[in-house]
């Protein structure tokens, strides 16, 4: 093998070649690949940052979800207390007026049965003061005899 002239500048070029690729091009392709392997961690690190921040949020959608549950199942207890409470009310009013209305009622019975005997008692006492005046076979003034027929009313 012959080492000739050509050769030896083919392998100077090449050498300088070699040497300006790694001078000026190879700095910039591993300044955009460094570039760029920083923003696919960044990218990653955000990613798991976010499902951090999702786990957490939906852990604390959890806890609002309960706690709203919660807060609604003692709200529908309080309802259903107040509910029990107005209707025992409503059950108080409805006995205490059925009583009151009851009273008022055996009241106006006893009124009424003594306008009935006080009647009846005069009904009577008339009757008897036309059955003595049959009898006597005379007219009885009834105003001269009425001691004698309210003695006798209060005895019937």
């Amino acid at each position: 093998m012959n080492i000739n002239l050509t050769l030896i500048v083919q392998m100077l070029v090449f050498a300088l070649l070699v040497f300006g690729t790694m001078k000026w091009i190879w700095p910039r392709i591993l300044a955009v690949m460094e570039e760029r392997q920083r923003k696919i961690a960044q990218g990653l690190a955000a990613a798991e940052k976010g499902e951090q921040e999702l786990a957490a949020a939906r852990d604390q959608a959890e806890t609002i979800v309960r706690e709203a549950r919660e807060r609604a199942s003692h709200i529908i207890e309080q309802a259903q207390h107040a509910a029990r409470d107005l209707v025992e009310q409503a059950k108080g009013a409805a006995s205490s007026e059925g009583a009151r209305i009851l009273a008022a009622a055996q009241q106006q019975i006893e009124l009424d049965t003594a306008h009935a005997r006080e009647a009846l008692r005069r009904e009577v006492g008339g009757i008897a003061v036309r059955a003595a005046a049959k009898l006597l076979g005379r007219e009885i003034d009834a105003r001269s005899h009425a001691d004698l027929l309210d003695k006798f009313a209060a005895q019937i």
